[in-house]
């Protein structure tokens, strides 16, 4: 980064609480922000997420540091929720200015080396993942330029990242926050909540206008749906006045919220076991479920993966079986109860 050069662009920045400040930046997605956040503390600044590397996020960082006069010094470190490219992209960039290390939780760090440095996504690595979910050879090579083009994003990547273990009390902007563990978006997703300020640091496991993504992928741990609810249930015994989320809005209505989310995966569950009918693959009952006529090139992978998942839950609850012979093949069982997310 070039701090010195700012570009002439509406504020991205805006107080949140004291000593937290909020920063939305662009995405070139039909999800088209991120929002990150810093922290002043006696010991300097904590950057909460970086944003995907490109032109226009970085532009929006040099307005934000300017505005804030922060400079390579001030900087304590850069912490991430999770490894998911518009949280984990310009990591890289902030070690190479402040030269401080990047810090995540122990399973998002192991994601972040293999998916992004190790480039454990590369085409032939994945194969038979899109197989097995029924996607042609022409989507699989459209997915793979996708990958490909989001992993550039990501560089450079960090030269060091250390540790923040789920369950310890960490310091930021002169507030302790608890660190937790929030599975089914990311594997090693980590929230920071000051029981003290009841404030939420709350990446993408709560967002207010758009649910989550809760995606089975290639280096994905089992029943990716199953552990999320299971932490929408533990992340309800929180007092949460204020939670300051990965995309959109400020979330006040912390208990209503979590109750609107259990009650769309009970009826996207519903739809799903409508969609599988006599027979189908996950290609097919996602294209029933969602409307891929309103996605990009870079959404489809998402309803995809996000298709497997549900109906891995199923799969684990006894509702659906399916046979295999490269591509994957589901069909309901006797068990036809009806899903739900109470089933856990």
């Amino acid at each position: 980064m070039q701090p010195t050069k700012t570009p002439t662009l509406a504020s991205p920045v805006r107080q949140m609480a004291e000593d937290v400040w909020q920063v939305r930046l662009p995405l070139p997605f039909a999800l088209n922000h991120v929002n990150c956040y810093l922290l002043r503390g006696p010991r300097g600044w904590t950057v909460l997420d970086t944003g995907l590397n490109w032109p226009d996020a970085e532009a929006a960082w040099l307005t934000t540091l300017d505005e804030l006069n922060i400079r390579p010094g001030d900087i304590d470190r850069v912490v991430l929720t999770h490894m998911h490219p518009d949280h984990f992209g310009l990591s890289g960039r902030f070690q190479e200015w402040s030269g401080k290390p990047v810090f995540l939780s122990p399973r998002e760090e192991e994601l972040a080396r293999s998916v992004w440095l190790e480039n454990a996504w590369r085409p032939e690595a994945l194969d038979s993942y899109w197989r097995m979910g029924g996607i042609t050879d022409s989507v699989a090579e459209v997915v793979a330029q996708q990958t490909a083009s989001l992993r550039s994003r990501t560089m450079p990547h960090p030269t060091r990242m250390d540790i923040i273990p789920p369950g310890e009390t960490v310091e930021m902007g002169g507030r302790r926050f608890q660190t937790i563990h929030a599975p089914g978006h990311s594997d090693g997703q980590l929230l920071f909540y000051d029981v003290e300020d009841h404030l939420l640091l709350a990446g993408d496991q709560v967002l207010i206008k758009i649910t989550p993504n809760i995606g089975l992928w290639p280096s994905t741990e089992p029943d990716p749906l199953g552990r999320y609810l299971r932490s929408l249930r533990e992340l309800d015994r929180l007092d949460v006045r204020l939670a300051l989320p990965g995309h959109g809005p400020l979330i006040s209505d912390w208990h209503g919220r979590l109750a609107e989310l259990q009650a769309h995966h009970d009826e996207r569950l519903r739809h799903m076991m409508e969609a599988v009918g006599d027979g189908a693959t996950a290609l097919a009952v996602s294209r029933i479920v969602f409307d891929y006529g309103k996605f990009s090139k870079h959404e489809v992978r998402f309803a995809l993966a996000e298709t497997l998942a549900h109906l891995e839950y199923l799969v684990l609850h006894g509702r659906l079986t399916y046979v295999e012979d490269g591509v994957r093949v589901y069909r309901r069982t006797t068990n036809d109860e009806g899903p739900t997310t109470n089933d856990e």
